[in-house]
């Protein structure tokens, strides 16, 4: 997987020049109680969630820092936004294969913004919680999040000036039973 991060990364780089945005959605999860789930299984959720993050992290941030250098105005707005969950807070019976994941994915989410923020580089986390439906289905499916409302929701907060940046978000749809 890091191999795949870094042939991925060089690719985008080379035809679209710098990152400055990485929006890190990568996630898996394993639906089965601690005495059913393979221990394989569990650490391919651990990979997808937390170290893949870490790496593309180790690949992108240093270009962001120095593009980002200083806290004026006029440098270039990076940001490293991660994608979580509602079980990132809390562990229910069915969740061992991703609860803990989304936990360690969401410390290494404040361990980052700790130290990239000062260094100019804007670390939110994104928990989104709820079924995603099609473009525009507010209107007509309320149970379900919006993907184009999720979408401005991370364009908002990566473009959020650099004293008032927010790091947890939540996003669930009006109805959704949390």
């Amino acid at each position: 997987m890091p191999k795949d991060i870094d042939k991925t990364i060089a690719a985008i780089e080379s035809d679209l020049g710098p990152i400055d945005v990485l929006v890190w959605n990568a996630g898996n999860g394993v639906w089965k109680t601690w005495d059913n789930i393979e221990l394989e299984a569990f650490d391919v959720a651990m990979k997808t969630n937390v170290y893949g993050l870490l790496r593309a992290t180790q690949k992108i941030a240093p270009g962001m820092i120095e593009r980002a250098k200083g806290n004026d105005s006029t440098s270039t707005p990076c940001s490293i936004l991660v994608t979580g969950a509602t079980a990132s807070l809390r562990g229910k019976p069915m969740t061992v294969g991703f609860a803990p994941q989304k936990g360690a994915q969401r410390m290494l989410a404040q361990s980052l913004a700790r130290d990239l923020g000062p260094k100019g580089v804007h670390v939110g986390l994104f928990i989104i919680d709820g079924a995603i439906g099609d473009s525009g289905c507010g209107a007509t499916e309320p149970t379900k999040l919006d993907p184009d409302a999720i979408a401005d929701t991370y364009w908002a907060v990566a473009n959020q000036p650099k004293t008032a940046w927010s790091f947890e978000t939540e996003l669930r749809p009006s109805m959704e039973n949390w």
